[in-house]
């Protein structure tokens, strides 16, 4: 009960205040949540016990509380977790955050365990100090994401976009698209007017004509086509090198390997299955999501499934990642992505079969 409120309370917060709170300020309000969250915990008893990282005989957790965002739909709609999980007495519980700054605030306070997001928001809460780990990569979908402008818009090349606002959501994988495209074409962070909002709220601002472009990624930029005259100005093609991450709490990390490999083997399993079933996977989500089929089939051919391992070479595009939001000054200290990383042992354990 205490963590679904400090979920409910996560999610209003960043709807009515994403632009006046700066992120990694939301993260250390983050971390003062998270001593009441171990105060309420402390006599309404947890899924897990508490023991140090390397005590072998943790013992298994009874839940595991999946973070999502509606690009992470399928599995929730498909139930194979369940079908895994429930024969070894453990339950899935599943909670919805409209981006991924969001989802890892609440891992940050204990209120989620495991969840995936973008290259970007792991490092703003690594910043904030959250103590989360990097479980396994998500395979690039560079055309997933996209600036849009309004079909009528003067904007006909990304060097147009120079004073102008652009509304994304901060510490997302649209924030760092961005900056690679305005780097690329030769403009400054600063030559743009960055907007900070939700996807819903971004989406009303496009509608309103209170922006003039939008960073975003699907299945909001495949709505956003279907139904509000939205024209892509540029996409990640050749710009995004990595698709994100799976991401643990620490203490589940360290103390719940065998369920975190059945987890990852199924999402696995469901990716393979979804490479090849394209058409089946457009039909299944275009109800749940209210997107036209046609329009899920474009989203749905344009990404490209399956997991990889943490390997060091994408430690290092994170650590890049890191050192350019350090640089434009939206992050308050430089850190070191591999302090949230396992050894190669350590995920051989999870998966060795990805």
């Amino acid at each position: 009960m205490i963590q679904r409120l400090i979920v409910h309370f996560l999610k209003w917060k960043f709807r009515i205040s994403v632009v006046s709170i700066p992120l990694v300020g939301a993260f250390m309000i983050g971390l003062c949540l998270s001593l009441l969250f171990a105060a309420c915990t402390a006599n309404n008893g947890s899924n897990t016990t508490a023991v140090s990282v390397n005590n072998p005989t943790a013992s298994k957790a009874s839940v595991i509380r999946i973070g999502y965002q509606k690009s992470a739909i399928l599995l929730k709609s498909k139930g194979l977790l369940e079908k895994r999980l429930q024969p070894e007495g453990v339950s899935v519980e599943w909670i919805e955050f409209p981006a991924g700054p969001q989802l890892l605030e609440a891992m940050n306070v204990g209120s989620i365990d495991f969840g995936n997001v973008g290259e970007s928001p792991p490092i703003f809460a690594q910043a904030a100090g959250a103590a989360i780990t990097y479980v396994a990569g998500i395979s690039p979908s560079p055309a997933g994401s996209a600036i849009l402008v309004p079909k009528d818009s003067a904007i006909k090349r990304v060097n147009d976009l120079k004073g102008k606002k652009i509304a994304f959501q901060k510490g997302s994988s649209a924030h760092y698209m961005l900056v690679q495209i305005l780097e690329k074409y030769g403009l400054q962070y600063s030559d743009i007017e960055p907007t900070y909002l939700t996807p819903a709220d971004a989406r009303a601002a496009f509608v309103r004509g209170s922006i003039d472009a939008w960073a975003i990624w699907d299945p909001f930029y495949a709505a956003a086509e279907q139904s509000v005259n939205a024209r892509k100005l540029i996409d990640g093609t050749g710009i995004n090198k990595q698709g994100g991450y799976y991401l643990a709490s620490q203490n589940f990390a360290a103390q719940q390997t065998e369920i975190i490999k059945a987890v990852l083997e199924e999402i696995q399993k469901l990716e393979t299955w979804s490479t090849q079933n394209r058409e089946e996977v457009a039909a299944t989500l275009s109800p749940i999501l209210g997107i036209d089929l046609e329009t899920m089939q474009k989203s749905t051919n344009r990404r490209t499934f399956g997991i990889t391992p943490i390997t060091q070479e994408l430690i290092t595009l994170q650590q890049e990642v890191a050192n350019k939001f350090y640089k434009l000054n939206l992050i308050p200290k430089q850190i070191d992505v591999r302090e949230a990383m396992l050894t190669p042992e350590q995920y051989a354990a999870f998966s060795p079969k990805i």
